[in-house]
């Protein structure tokens, strides 16, 4: 797995978007933890094989190449996931700051299958809207989120809507101009403005492009926590806390 972006680096002069893993496995099945979050939204894409989750209800099933997880955390929720099956999988899970009028808000999670996921173009639309092609899911403030595929030789051009003024991309395989050459688990942060950017595609390549309105309030940060002032991150770790009790009665942890 390698953190492209992290709250405590990057994450601070591109939040709303704060964390992102990129993450490449290939090898034994594997069950991961219960674990808790607060404050922030996640969305985890899948570019290759196919990964189980455990959501806050204790409802199972499994995430397939091309599906999206999005998991909104609001005041507090655990969930986990892992393999089935040996193999190789590959994705990226991108963690959301959320607004101060959602981070103490509801839980809830929404599970896209691939044919669910919107297209324009070469862009599969994760979250927001590009070209004809809208999310289905509800953003918690103006974001777009593309996953892109393009063959060698091949340009796109992504122009952001009006006030998205924090722009990133980050390569899941292969290289791209942007007009900097970037390659497989790198990630570029462009100087906060407007314009356009054109990719052109040096390999056959594979990238996901984040762009937003910025999120104007600070990053107050637990462990698994992100919130916007010290009093929200206390709330929302006393209520993970509660629901860990909740979760060893219940013979879950």
């Amino acid at each position: 797995m390698t953190r492209l972006m992290s709250p405590s680096d990057v994450g601070q002069i591109l939040k709303p978007f704060v964390f992102l893993d990129l993450f490449d496995h290939s090898g034994a099945p594997f069950a991961g933890p219960l674990h808790p979050h607060s404050g922030i939204a996640t969305l985890t894409y899948l570019v290759e094989g196919a990964v189980n989750y455990i959501d806050p209800d204790d409802t199972r099933g499994t995430l397939p190449a091309g599906g999206v997880e999005w998991m909104q955390a609001g005041r507090g929720m655990w969930h986990g996931g892992g393999l089935d099956e040996a193999g190789r999988t590959r994705g990226f899970q991108l963690w959301i700051a959320l607004p101060p009028e959602l981070e103490l808000g509801p839980t809830f999670s929404v599970y896209q299958a691939p044919e669910d996921v919107p297209t324009d173009g070469p862009a599969r639309v994760l979250l927001g809207n590009y070209g004809s092609a809208s999310s289905a899911l509800k953003s918690p403030s103006p974001i777009n989120y593309l996953a892109v595929r393009l063959k060698a030789g091949e340009r796109w051009r992504y122009e952001p809507p009006a006030g998205h003024t924090v722009l990133w991309v980050a390569v899941a395989s292969g290289a791209l101009s942007a007009p900097e050459e970037l390659q497989h688990g790198y990630l570029a942060a462009f100087e906060p403005s407007n314009e356009a950017v054109e990719f052109e595609a040096l390999t056959d390549a594979e990238f996901v492009l984040g762009s937003a309105v910025p999120h104007e309030h600070d990053l107050v940060m637990g462990y698994y926590s992100v919130h916007t002032s010290p009093e929200a991150l206390r709330d929302g770790e006393a209520h993970i806390l509660s629901i860990r009790e909740h979760l060893v009665q219940e013979g879950r942890l």
